[in-house]
């Protein structure tokens, strides 16, 4: 069966370098983190062996933590434009095995939309990728319209994913904490922060309007709806139209039709379970998270599955190949 995996990590050395330490603070920096960096840097070595090892048929690839968007809105497009260049130049002569979302230079919305077109274009790239906030300011801000619009008349989605917590949530939120490094950044990250605010994330654009006012954007979020299915039936009566906001149509009928979750992360049936039964079988698609999850956890929560043939089919890559277009 084509396997395909959406949300999978990769950090260049020879980018990651020209990030200032201040910009990233303390998180990033526990042993765990630190362990994963020589597989971040791997493309078509040990991770090749190990999607053949586990059957992947095809990795979309993404830069894992922040980069451009903690650049000035001076430095950050080219920065983005070469870790772009690097990425592409790093799968050729292996169009079935590799693709990529672009990354993008979100402190220069403008600059972003004109280079996640170029990597599109140009590369083939699927989409992008943006992790988190950009300077405080979550993407309900107009100032990101250009990034939408761009998406949309390209026909590919935005991936959204957790990125480092703002300063100021970090310092009411996680600080005070034995073991700094690795607590907090447990706490503010991977083990539950990372999650709510990417969920919060979501529901801010569905209330500001965002999905209506772009009504063919795709938008993607991991791990397993970033606790939104567990909330779903709660947040309906919450975000209702007329509430205030400036939705116009329910939250179930926004996600529904431009909503997609991969399964990042999250390789134990019950979240699958109530993903199924919130966003349906056709919203969901089977992703890693690697290197942080193996890849073999991943195939054996596939394989467990307990679904017809074809819906596993859909989940393992056909909503993936169709969203994405990975079959042309």
């Amino acid at each position: 069966m084509r396997i395909v995996t959406l949300e999978e990590h990769i950090a260049l050395p020879a980018m990651t370098e020209k990030i200032p330490k201040e910009a990233l603070g303390n998180f990033g920096q526990s042993a765990a983190m630190q362990q994963t960096i020589p597989k971040l840097a791997d493309i078509t070595g040990e991770r090749l062996v190990s999607m053949n090892d586990s059957g992947i048929s095809m990795q979309v690839l993404s830069v894992d933590s922040s980069g451009a968007n903690l650049l000035s809105p001076a430095k950050g497009p080219a920065f983005a434009m070469q870790y772009n260049d690097l990425m592409a130049e790093s799968i050729v002569g292996y169009p079935d095995r590799f693709t990529a979302f672009a990354h993008l230079p979100m402190t220069a919305p403008l600059a972003a939309a004109d280079e996640l077109e170029r990597a599109v274009k140009e590369y083939h790239f699927r989409g992008a990728m943006i992790r988190g906030l950009t300077d405080d300011q979550f993407l309900d801000h107009p100032k990101f319209a250009p990034i939408f619009e761009r998406a949309e008349t390209l026909g590919v989605p935005i991936y959204l994913h957790p990125g480092l917590p703002p300063k100021g949530v970090a310092d009411i939120y996680y600080s005070g904490l034995p073991n700094y490094t690795g607590m907090a950044e447990a706490i503010a990250c991977y083990g539950w922060g990372w999650h709510s605010e990417t969920a919060i994330h979501v529901l801010r654009l569905l209330f500001s309007g965002v999905f209506d006012m772009y009504p063919k954007l795709k938008l993607i979020i991991g791990h397993m709806g970033e606790m939104l299915p567990m909330m779903m039936a709660r947040s309906e009566r919450a975000f209702k139209p007329g509430n205030g906001g400036a939705n116009q149509r329910t939250l179930s009928e926004t996600f529904h039709q431009q909503l997609h979750i991969t399964t990042s992360g999250f390789f134990t049936q019950p979240p699958l379970k109530l993903a199924l039964e919130t966003f349906g079988v056709d919203n969901i698609m089977f992703s890693v998270d690697y290197p942080f999850s193996t890849n073999q956890m991943g195939i054996d929560f596939l394989n467990a599955i307990e679904l017809p043939a074809e819906q596993v089919e859909k989940i393992a890559h056909g909503n993936a190949d169709k969203l994405l277009n990975l079959t042309s």
